[in-house]
């Protein structure tokens, strides 16, 4: 079976992300599988992998927005900024309001500054930070701008002396969400720290779409995983969708840029688009060139024989 497409995994507690695209390999027995977005081993939620050619649109998929629900503890601080770490600063209560903390929630709403946790993939001087923290050794991080499109609290429950606040965000890719937590709780006056977080969804995707491991491997099994993989073309249809003439068709297959008169609907930004033949067969990701106005290749897909 020539698997190619889109497979929405739920990925479980306790696995990395690599971990995860390891026994996929295993199960469907190829090596051509990326994934779009690693998530913490204690993370759950939608971890979509790309197969076979899907890998290819990996890096328009991670443009997307990503949604997640997450806990976090006002009162208690971690070097971690999550349950996993050791604690550096607890209060011995927490004075603040649920309505308090809902209002300055909703602050956090738009563009924002993070720096990013010494417990993270980022590199620095060629070296990743979370291996520099598992050393003991904390550096100095530049801070990056992220954007919170949605955020909503969707409840709250006293643990003994802390509050929990359990919360909706939909964020631009770079985001961190422990971060996030943690500037919440500064904003308050209070230590914080991450308690749990699921990934709701990615790259369009949403949790209801995805397929557990053992339903992967059954559905292999059976010979109809295909029929639950998402088309190449379905995973950017973000990117404005436009059909080239009939006597133009092979040479966008062939890489050849063509006239902006050969595409319908006119091409009038700059920006990548799908590019489609008259039947609907997806050709691939091209562009619009600003200079010469010509539409350009950037990904072409040949359609399978």
């Amino acid at each position: 079976m020539n698997l190619e497409g889109i497979l929405a995994v739920h990925k479980p507690a306790g696995m990395t992300s690599h971990d995860v695209v390891a026994k996929t390999r295993r199960i469907l027995k190829m090596k051509r599988i990326g994934h779009t977005g690693t998530l913490d081993p204690e993370v759950t939620g939608v971890l979509p992998l790309c197969l076979g050619r899907a890998t290819r649109v990996v890096e328009y998929m991670q443009e997307l927005p990503k949604e997640y629900e997450a806990t976090l503890r006002l009162g208690l601080a971690t070097d971690s900024e999550d349950l996993t770490g050791n604690v550096t600063e607890k209060v011995d209560r927490v004075t603040v309001t649920p309505e308090e903390a809902e209002n300055v929630l909703r602050s956090f709403r738009g563009t924002i500054s993070q720096v990013p946790p010494m417990y993270s993939a980022v590199k620095v001087d060629g070296k990743r930070l979370y291996e520099l923290a598992r050393e003991g050794k904390t550096v100095e991080r530049k801070s990056r701008e992220v954007t919170i499109y949605e955020i909503e609290m969707k409840g709250h429950e006293w643990q003994g002396p802390y509050l929990d606040i359990s919360f909706r965000a939909l964020c631009s890719k770079g985001t961190y969400i422990r971060t996030l937590c943690v500037d919440i709780g500064k904003a308050l006056g209070l230590p914080a720290t991450m308690v749990r977080l699921t990934r709701t969804m990615s790259a369009g995707i949403p949790a209801s779409a995805c397929l557990t491991l053992e339903e992967v491997e059954r559905l292999m099994q059976e010979g109809s995983l295909q029929e639950h993989l998402i088309q190449i073309d379905h995973a950017v249809r973000h990117l404005p969708a436009h059909t080239v003439a009939d006597d133009k068709a092979a040479a966008a297959l062939q890489g050849q840029r063509l006239s902006g008169r050969a595409v319908s609907p006119e091409v009038r930004t700059s920006g990548c688009i799908r590019l489609y033949d008259s039947a609907g067969v997806f050709l691939g990701i091209f562009e619009k060139q600003e200079e010469s106005g010509a539409i350009a290749p950037v990904k072409v897909f040949l359609p399978e024989a």
